[in-house]
């Protein structure tokens, strides 16, 4: 298959757990509808986004919230990347992506590897660290369409998670993500288009809808980047699902115009895994 459809779901999050479950999985079974082979939630798509929410929305994995992504994910017969979820693990919490394929087992769990950590005097400061811990493992996984790299967030400011993900074969980078209406204007898109052109590769991010009563505003404008830097897709500010048809022969033509993967000067610099 050289090409599929990708959809973001745009979920608007509530403060009810059980809510925002019910819905995702409802949009979820609408995208799959509309043909999406892999769907994806947006960060912390079950729970408002803040410090002092992850304690009290945390869960195992395998927990309440992933068994009815895994259900939703072979119900539609789709590969489902879970957007992000609390998790709570030996005493430690996470912001974790589990990702489910169309027999609804669990392929992979990103914990975010890059704390959100940040001052900006006056407009946004937020420490995740206060809470969470960071993972510490590259995540992967195959689809028959193409390999896929998971980040989320903060993790997309990153150059170096993407480039690895390169390297290891990835032509669809994902990150669920919730900027804010300080960093959104400023670098929300200017990263996937960088991202994207950087390592040639499609990148995808979902955010939540906006809530302008939250106490954590998130940007929304879910968006899908081509290889060549172009925003293929992009969602506004509202609860919606963004669709996009990923062609690999695109890719392919692109990285063959531009050879940059065989020009690398690997006798001057290199970007290596220390961990699997």
């Amino acid at each position: 298959g050289e090409a599929f459809r990708l959809a973001l779901i745009q979920l608007q999050v509530s403060s009810v757990k059980s809510d925002n479950l019910t819905r995702a999985c409802g949009l979820v079974r609408e995208a799959a509808a509309q043909g999406a082979k892999i769907v994806c939630l947006p960060e912390c798509f079950n729970s408002p986004y803040g410090t002092n929410y992850f304690p009290q929305y945390a869960e195992k994995i395998p927990g309440e919230s992933t068994q009815k992504l895994s259900e939703v994910a072979k119900e539609c017969s789709i590969y489902l990347i879970g957007g992000s979820i609390p998790e709570e693990d030996a005493g430690k919490l996470y912001n974790t992506c589990a990702v489910f394929g169309p027999d609804g087992t669990l392929l992979v769990k990103h914990r975010k590897l890059h704390l959100f950590d940040v001052d900006v005097p006056g407009k946004i400061t937020f420490q995740e660290s206060k809470t969470l811990s960071p993972g510490d493992s590259f995540s992967t996984f195959d689809t028959p369409y193409c390999r896929v790299g998971l980040g989320i967030c903060y993790d997309l400011r990153f150059a170096e998670l993407a480039q690895i993900y390169a390297q290891r074969g990835c032509q669809l980078l994902v990150y669920p993500g919730a900027f804010n209406l300080t960093t959104g204007p400023a670098h929300w898109e200017l990263l996937q288009r960088g991202r994207a052109v950087d390592n040639q590769v499609y990148v995808a991010t979902a955010s939540p809808a906006r809530d302008d009563k939250a106490s954590y505003v998130a940007w929304g404008h879910s968006t899908v980047v081509t290889p060549w830097g172009e925003v293929l897709a992009t969602a506004g500010t509202e609860e919606m699902i963004v669709y996009s048809d990923i062609d690999l022969k695109k890719l392919a033509e692109i990285r063959q115009q531009i050879p940059i993967f065989s020009q690398k000067r690997l006798d001057l610099y290199a970007v290596e895994a220390k961990k699997p």
